[in-house]
């Protein structure tokens, strides 16, 4: 998915914009440092997960115990998973690029290890 797709995507998304939070890849192309990526993965409140559950999203709990949805064909959600602080891009809610750093040191995949070089990269700019 491209920045436009996602932006369709976040736009069609029916849940209240200050719940949520772009993270991981979606945020990395919000933030022009990627062309694309394969999905949106969102962080989300309490409440939003609670909401999502109710509403019947396939759930499932992370090793945290914490709640991870499928929301259509394009969207993951977890709950309360963020790092740092929110910023505004493109007027929805995205991780900061610090946090972002953070998100991947964590998840520590290969993939993410060349992602934290961009990161940073972009951050001395």
């Amino acid at each position: 998915m491209n920045k436009w797709e996602i932006l369709n995507c976040l736009s069609e998304f029916p849940y209240d914009r200050n719940e949520y939070w772009v993270i991981t890849g979606g945020a990395m192309v919000l933030y022009g440092m990627r062309e694309q990526t394969a999905d949106i993965d969102l962080g989300c409140s309490k409440r939003l997960a609670d909401q999502l559950e109710a509403d019947g999203c396939m759930l499932q709990r992370t090793d945290d115990g914490k709640r991870w949805f499928k929301y259509g064909e394009n969207i993951e959600i977890f709950e309360e998973w963020l790092m740092d602080s929110i910023e505004t891009v493109c007027g929805f809610n995205v991780v900061s690029i610090k946090g972002l750093i953070k998100m991947k040191q964590e998840l520590g995949r290969d993939k993410d290890k060349k992602d934290i070089e961009l990161l940073k990269a972009f951050l001395k700019r």
